[in-house]
């Protein structure tokens, strides 16, 4: 953990001097990644220190991997920014920053770390506090992992871009992973009628979670049936513009949270022009970590009212496997990466 730790405060228990760590050093198949031993960090002034217990994958840690679209790269074009992937964590404080006054050693924690260096596929993360939310005494850390990134999407998409209401119609394109069971879950909660997009046993699942339609779309276009909604949320952005707002209400509202880099563009060219001759909002949802978010779906979890979807488990040593399955899109709901078996 380096030398001076004198005005650092540390758990009672050893912090080793190195960890399990999953790296790569170059772009690429889930192949490229490997499990090695590297040194511990050292919380800077305003950083904690967590002994990492589960972390979850989501779709940006995937495009981060690849190097794909290209926009990733920017700044770190031949060779990753971020040795170490890893956004969502749950854990515990192990040591303090010497000007870090929010948290103690001992506290649970979660967070998203995408505006902290990543990091998350480790044993052992520093992190800065305003990044991190306590964890309740009934959730555990497969459950407090589960929810940063995903959740947070969710939300600020539907009630920061979607101004979500009750008894809108909406519509989740995509909704069979992390964040569209979340989102799914949200607008339920807000009493809204709800269609979900995706394909098989996803299906099953979402309908089990409360929503109202669903539908494959294997089989069918949701943006060719005629049917409009109030809100559009798109996880995967596979849908044209000009096919989109024939899918909106006047005054509807299009929200992309994910999908190619050129349909974004796309979307982004296109949304001052349907807006202004169509009544209808394209928008592109900018990604803004957040801990007060954080902990309104902690709350939400707590109470009963939200139930992280997990598919599966695995072991850090396993976690290529875990990147294989997203890539293959086969994952219900969130994959979680458990720090000690």
């Amino acid at each position: 953990m380096g030398e001076d730790m004198s005005r650092i405060g540390v758990s009672s228990k050893r912090v080793p001097d190195l960890m399990k760590a999953l790296v790569y050093d170059t772009y690429g198949t889930p192949e490229v990644l490997r499990l090695e031993d590297v040194t511990v960090p050292t919380p800077k002034e305003h950083e904690v220190l967590i002994e990492v217990h589960a972390t979850s994958i989501n779709s940006w840690d995937w495009d981060l991997l690849l190097g794909q679209p290209f926009v990733t790269r920017i700044g770190a074009v031949r060779k990753p920014r971020y040795p170490i992937l890893g956004a969502d964590v749950a854990g515990t404080i192990v040591a303090v920053g010497g000007a870090a006054g929010q948290f103690q050693v001992g506290d649970r924690v979660f967070g998203d770390l995408s505006a902290c260096n990543w990091g998350g596929f480790a044993e052992y993360v520093c992190a800065s506090e305003t990044a991190l939310t306590p964890i309740p005494a009934g959730i555990t850390y497969v459950q407090a992992a589960a929810i940063p990134q995903a959740a947070v999407l969710a939300l600020q998409g539907l009630r920061n871009r979607g101004t979500l209401q009750q008894g809108q119609r909406i519509l989740i394109n995509g909704a069979g992973g992390g964040v569209g069971t979340f989102a799914l879950q949200y607008a339920k909660l807000h009493g809204a009628e709800v269609t979900c997009v995706d394909y098989g046993e996803k299906l099953e699942m979402l309908q089990a979670l409360g929503s109202d339609h669903v539908i494959d779309y294997r089989n069918e276009d949701y943006t060719a049936q005629g049917i409009t909604y109030d809100v559009i949320l798109d996880v995967i952005g596979n849908r044209k513009v000009t096919a989109l707002k024939r899918a909106l209400r006047s005054g509807g509202r299009y929200v992309m949270i994910g999908g190619p880099m050129g349909r974004i563009v796309l979307n982004l060219l296109w949304a001052p022009i349907v807006s202004k001759l169509e009544n209808k909002k394209i928008s592109v949802l900018v990604h803004r970590p957040n801990a007060e978010d954080q902990s309104e779906w902690i709350e939400l979890v707590e109470s009963g009212h939200v139930i992280p979807i997990i598919d599966q488990q695995y072991p850090l040593r396993e976690a290529p496997q875990a990147f294989r399955d997203m890539g293959a899109g086969r994952v219900k709901g969130k994959t979680i990466i458990i720090m000690k078996e």
